[in-house]
């Protein structure tokens, strides 16, 4: 399943993946990421590499540092130890995919489900279960589902 939050009262701003992790009910710890498409409201060391792979633990001491606001991104959860080979890395900008293609699968072989940043004022769930859905409604009621019906900017 895959659903779209934007212009939400619920969060300071739509992009706050520690946000969104708790309301999916995810613990970093439990993936690997790959991150790529990165772009933040401000200079971040360990991001500046582009694309690349990230620990759970690595990934959940990132968030806990301080408060990031992603402008662009897409970050794809794998199990742990499973990193499949990157031939085309996952994107935001630009790509229409999630408004083209219903059920649009995450971009990543092998990704549990991924998160990604559009512009500083979405965020989109993509590959989430319906249980991990249900949870980010509830705390996100605003949030809807992607489709090529419901395209960024109808909510």
């Amino acid at each position: 399943m895959n659903l779209i939050l934007e212009n939400s009262p619920d969060v300071p701003y739509c992009t706050d993946v520690s946000a969104a992790l708790r309301a999916l009910g995810v613990e970093p710890e439990a993936f690997d990421w790959h991150l790529s498409d990165v772009e933040c409201n401000k200079p971040v060391p360990e991001l500046a590499t582009g694309c690349q792979w990230l620990t759970g633990n690595e990934f959940s001491q990132l968030l806990k540092r301080a408060p990031i606001q992603f402008i662009w991104g897409v970050f794809s959860a794998v199990a742990p130890g499973v990193r499949p080979v990157v031939d085309v890395a996952p994107f935001a900008d630009g790509n229409t995919d999630f408004w083209r293609i219903p059920e649009c699968p995450p971009q990543l072989p092998s990704a549990a489900l991924e998160i990604v940043f559009w512009d500083s004022s979405a965020t989109l769930l993509i590959g989430i279960s319906e249980e991990m859905a249900g949870r980010f409604v509830h705390a996100f009621p605003y949030a809807k589902p992607l489709t090529p019906a419901n395209p960024l900017g109808s909510i």
